[in-house]
């Protein structure tokens, strides 16, 4: 958890994939590879993946899955050490995010009897916990002079850092909130108070982080390796029932 200081550290259960994404930022640094070049690698590895669900290569699926949790990794692992920071890279990476879940629940649902109605739903769900965990995470990291490429509300589009182009800026950042503006609304209004109560104590993160990407890509895996792909669907919308118990925790005690 290098993005916050060593006393707020907690265990993220979705980032299991940092110590890896680590070494391959590392022998990237002295390339020409970019960090948007590995954010455009993990699109490469979700794609692989979903054609991976749609043959029934279910290990080679998990595979791709959790490599491509790695990679998401990797290339903010390689701004940093690069010293690239940039926003067209934090706004690719999310809307290249969504969209690749949006893919494989329109595969769940295409090979599953699962309904539209519950395919929405679950997906929905998904992104719900994703933008809870996010919220309560970019508040620490904000509170606590880490990382703050990524903003508590995202209104207006940021001003371009060195070495990037405001209309690449502009443009992602319209993208990411026609996609992600609904749900981030929904999880603000819940809990519009999480921002000035009390920092989230370490191990309530660690409960809140398996609403992580990189943990629901697992549980996904483990599910299609497990031949519980008809589960996957039904699972997520069950899951999300624990966005009002983790706002609860925090307005009840924090």
């Amino acid at each position: 958890m290098s993005k916050l200081p060593k006393k707020h550290r907690f265990l993220d259960l979705s980032d299991y994939g940092r110590p890896i994404a680590k070494i391959i930022a590392k022998n990237l640094q002295s390339t020409s590879f970019t960090p948007i070049d590995v954010t455009l690698a993990f699109v490469i590895s979700g794609c692989i993946a979903v054609y991976c669900i749609i043959k029934g290569y279910y290990w080679y699926a998990a595979f791709f899955l959790i490599f491509k949790s790695i990679l998401d990794a990797a290339d903010g692992e390689l701004a940093r050490i690069k010293e690239t920071p940039s926003y067209t890279g934090r706004f690719l990476d999310s809307v290249s995010d969504i969209i690749l879940n949006f893919f494989i629940f329109l595969t769940l649902w295409y090979l599953t009897d699962s309904t539209v109605v519950a395919t929405i739903l679950s997906f929905c769900g998904l992104q719900l916990q994703g933008t809870l965990y996010n919220y309560y995470y970019v508040i620490l990291r904000n509170r606590f002079n880490g990382d703050t490429t990524s903003r508590v509300f995202e209104d207006t589009a940021p001003t371009a850092l060195p070495g990037e182009k405001q209309k690449n800026v502009n443009v992602l950042f319209f993208i990411y909130k026609l996609l992600y503006g609904v749900f981030d609304k929904i999880i603000y209004n819940l809990d519009k108070s999480a921002s000035t109560g009390k920092p989230l104590p370490n191990w309530l993160m660690t409960l809140i982080s398996t609403f992580g990407l990189g943990f629901q890509l697992l549980i996904i895996s483990l599910f299609l390796i497990l031949g519980l792909k008809n589960l996957i669907i039904p699972f997520f919308i069950g899951y999300s029932s624990l966005i009002f118990v983790f706002i609860a925790i925090r307005k009840l005690f924090y």
